[in-house]
């Protein structure tokens, strides 16, 4: 059981390893999304967005509903949420350590 939760987390990093895929799951969080309007938030192709839209869904972190002959968008589990604020978070702590780590280079 422990190796298959091992290879579950590594198969979603895995998944959120592109920053197209981070902001994609950023821009559903105010919602439901069609491809154009990922398209235009991103400025990529639309191509481009179906692809990574693909990788996401394979790991079920996003869902899609046909509307028509569209499909709406979200994320499965708004939990990933939690997740990239606490990479954001780690990510400033870096930044931190970085400035204070400059600062006392300067000072010498």
């Amino acid at each position: 059981m422990n190796l298959e939760l091992q290879q579950f987390k590594a198969d979603f990093f895995k998944a959120l390893a592109h920053p197209l895929r981070i902001r994609i799951i950023e821009l559903l969080r105010d919602g439901d999304k069609y491809v154009n309007e990922l398209q235009a938030h991103m400025e990529v192709e639309s191509s481009i967005v179906s692809q990574q839209l693909a990788i996401l869904r394979a790991k079920n972190i996003v869902v899609g509903v046909k509307e028509g002959n569209k499909v709406a968008y979200s994320v499965k589990d708004p939990a990933i949420y939690e997740l990239l604020a606490v990479a954001k978070k780690m990510f400033h702590n870096h930044l931190s350590d970085t400035i204070s780590l400059l600062n006392q280079m300067n000072a010498d």
